[in-house]
């Protein structure tokens, strides 16, 4: 899922073939969520214990984050929607759009101040880390990195993946975590371009699509990734996988929620929202390896599948919105710097 600057095409998706629900979807008892896809962070789970718990049922939905933006937009006048589902930098986009309205939820006050808008546009339920995903086993005796520097050292050569910074948000995320890691800010990409090039005498893979599967096979060793995905492949699919958190620090990434403005059914809405951040809701994202927003929330058996709370600490929130403004550029400046 990515979440790239999205206001020059928001009506271009729009018109892309993004169909409405219809309006039987909409009676009391109801409540629509765009980008709720059933096999993304388990949502499919939590859609049922939404309606076991709460008596609300609330359809499946197979929208990513910039087509449910473009929705809301282009419904504007009508919505459709009661709440939805996004990356952080569609809902900074979305608030400006002016698409969305103030609520706070059950467990607010549990929600650190930099992963929510104060008014309550939009708030965070749970969050990926950037870090190192690494097949210990394809390593060929090497050990496991601890940072970014160790990255540059030989024994890892031809070993390290990214993916393309310039097309793929995750790249992008690793870019950030490194240039604030090595001094940088989102005025000042240099850091990273220097570190990329140095980089590059290593030999990096850099594929431009999702690479889990090549993790797995070995095929690429380390992977700069998020810690779910590193998890996932760990206690699901049970490769020799670790996660590193780089000693010289890292960037939470932000998965948020928001309720639409004039949604046709406001009040399931507030009650979706409320019930996502409580203990059981909280649950099903531990669950899905991604780090929930209520720290309270989690369980010892899921803490157990997370780093240690002192490894996270190396993982910082960023302003957002000057990150997704700084995308362009720093794309502009990889392609043409970076060997």
């Amino acid at each position: 899922m990515t979440f790239p600057r999205l206001r020059h095409t928001l009506l271009a998706a729009a018109l892309l073939g993004i169909s409405g629900l219809s309006s039987a979807a909409q009676a009391s008892g109801n409540a629509i969520c765009y980008n709720c896809p059933p096999e993304w962070a388990d949502w499919g789970s939590q859609l049922r214990l939404i309606q076991q718990e709460t008596g609300i049922n609330v359809p499946q939905d197979n929208k990513n984050s910039g087509q449910s933006l473009a929705q809301l937009v282009a419904e504007r006048n009508n919505p459709v929607a009661d709440v939805v589902y996004y990356g952080v930098s569609f809902g900074i986009q979305a608030m400006e759009e002016d698409v969305i309205e103030p609520y706070q939820p059950s467990h607010w006050d549990e929600i650190p101040d930099g992963l929510k808008d104060p008014e309550g546009h939009w708030f965070t339920i749970h969050s990926g880390t950037m870090g190192l995903m690494v097949n210990v086993d394809a390593l060929d005796g090497a050990p496991v990195p601890t940072s970014w520097s160790d990255l540059l050292k030989p024994e890892y050569r031809g070993m390290v993946g990214y993916l393309d910074p310039a097309s793929a948000f995750v790249g992008y995320v690793g870019a950030v975590a490194i240039n604030l890691a090595l001094g940088g800010d989102m005025d000042d990409f240099t850091p990273a371009i220097d570190y990329f090039n140095e980089l590059a005498d290593n030999q990096p893979i850099v594929p431009q699509q999702t690479s889990y599967a090549r993790v797995l096979s070995g095929e690429i060793p380390i992977l700069l990734d998020y810690d779910f995905n590193a998890y996932r492949a760990r206690h699901s699919d049970g490769a020799n996988v670790e996660f590193v958190i780089p000693e010289e620090g890292s960037v939470v990434v932000p998965y948020v929620m928001s309720l639409v403005k004039n949604g046709p059914n406001p009040d399931n809405g507030r009650a979706v929202l409320d019930f996502v951040l409580s203990d059981q809701g909280q649950a099903v994202w531990a669950n899905a390896y991604l780090r929930p927003v209520r720290e309270s929330a989690i369980s010892e058996e899921a803490r157990d599948v997370f780093l240690p709370d002192s490894d996270y600490t190396r993982a910082k929130t960023v302003d957002y919105d000057a990150m997704a403004e700084a995308q362009r550029g720093f794309s502009e400046r990889y392609q043409t710097e970076v060997r």
